[in-house]
């Protein structure tokens, strides 16, 4: 199965990009790239709030994973109004995807989660929303709810995406993750259930994990028949518990040529079917520690594709050989 989509460059020339996107996808079903309204709705995480810890995931930022979107001291229509304009220098399209990013966005009163998810779909340049939260708050009726905003809203998409970072438990308890395994595998099973699409987060790098753990995590997520992914680098952000790990000389972060060789396994390893929402991050340079090279994203993008173009390297093809890497 190829995967190759053009990719237009500011110059006009296009390059084939090997892998299926995000904004493929929207393409595909939308005709136009949907840019996303990163919100603040106001909640906390029950690692932050004291029902398994108060000082969150060790990678995680004061903002809760948040840093980008708009402050929450602001409306939901405010906050959108806000993403509107900022956007409004280089959107393409007429169409955004409200996403619910910082911190557990199903840990609240299921009435509250309905009047806001209610008032995103409402918006009718809202093509859908993206809901970030943790697959230990997604209880029964959570996920009801969702199904009847299916139902409300036939012309709308509704995305979770959970923050899995990865399958083994030893690193899961070091970055405090608070649930095992077993809980994403049985949430994710109940989202497709209820034909709900499914984004992971994986971060890689994490302290003490291999290439091959990496790639593990990426073959369980295969097995799970996820929608999307977003593959990230770990960040040593200023303000976090990892930060004093690392300046403690507890563990190293990957270097450029690391992740970039990294990358292109887990490429490779991943079904063509999933849809890569992302392949790189990009923490507040203001709170960035290291990697300091991963500052430069539009630089890592480039290299990343140069590399992929040079070996061949297109994704799902060790997923469909049964081969453990490209080379």
């Amino acid at each position: 199965m190829d995967n190759s989509v053009p990719r237009r460059l500011r110059s006009g020339r296009e390059i084939e990009i090997p892998f299926r996107t995000l904004n493929a996808w929207c393409q595909e079903h939308y005709g136009e790239k949907l840019y996303k309204i990163a919100l603040d709705a106001g909640f906390t995480c029950p690692n932050r709030d004291g029902t398994l810890g108060d000082r969150g995931c060790i990678f995680c930022s004061a903002g809760g994973s948040g840093d980008f979107a708009a402050k929450r001291t602001g409306s939901l229509r405010s906050q959108l109004d806000a993403g509107r304009a900022l956007l409004s220098h280089k959107k393409t399209g007429s169409r955004f995807i409200a996403y619910f990013q910082a911190y557990t966005n199903t840990y609240g009163p299921v009435d509250r989660l309905e009047e806001l998810f209610s008032e995103a779909l409402s918006e009718p340049d809202i093509a859908g929303i993206s809901i970030a939260t943790r697959p230990d708050c997604l209880p029964d009726e959570v996920i009801g709810l969702l199904v009847r905003l299916k139902e409300r809203f036939p012309g709308k998409f509704i995305w979770v995406e959970l923050g899995l970072q990865t399958i083994h438990e030893k690193t899961a308890s070091y970055i405090r993750r608070g649930y095992p395994l077993s809980c994403f595998d049985e949430a994710v099973k109940a989202l497709h259930e209820a034909d709900i699409p499914v984004i992971v987060h994986v971060i890689l790098g994490l302290p003490g994990e291999t290439r091959e753990m990496m790639l593990q995590t990426i073959r369980h997520l295969n097995a799970c028949g996820i929608w999307g992914i977003k593959l990230q680098l770990l960040h040593v952000l200023e303000g976090t518990d990892l930060a004093e790990d690392y300046r403690a000389g507890l563990f190293s972060v990957l270097s450029l040529e690391e992740y970039l060789s990294i990358l292109c396994d887990c490429i490779a390893a991943l079904s063509p079917d999933i849809v890569i929402h992302r392949l790189t991050g990009d923490g507040p340079k203001r709170l960035l520690i290291a990697p300091l090279w991963s500052a430069d994203k539009r630089n890592v993008l480039n290299l990343l594709h140069r590399r992929l173009k040079q070996n061949a390297i297109r994704q799902g093809q060790c997923y469909e050989s049964g081969t453990d890497h490209p080379l």
